[in-house]
């Protein structure tokens, strides 16, 4: 969750977020965005559950 998409993932690709390091390069797949910082921490927190990942990976799947 982030105003700065870009400066954010800048951020995890450097190193920068303690959590996210060993799992570089990030790719964006996804923006979306809410009118207040509640409920895109809901939609965040979501996206970050076992159905959340799942929901992803349907959506998102690479197709050879």
């Amino acid at each position: 969750m982030s105003i700065d998409v870009d400066k954010r993932l800048k951020e995890h690709n450097t190193g920068k977020t303690k959590s996210t390091k060993g799992f570089r390069p990030w790719v964006i797949i996804l923006i979306e965005e809410y009118p207040d910082r509640i409920t895109a921490r809901k939609r965040e927190k979501y996206l970050k559950t076992g159905y959340g990942k799942q929901w992803l990976k349907n959506k998102y799947r690479q197709v050879p």
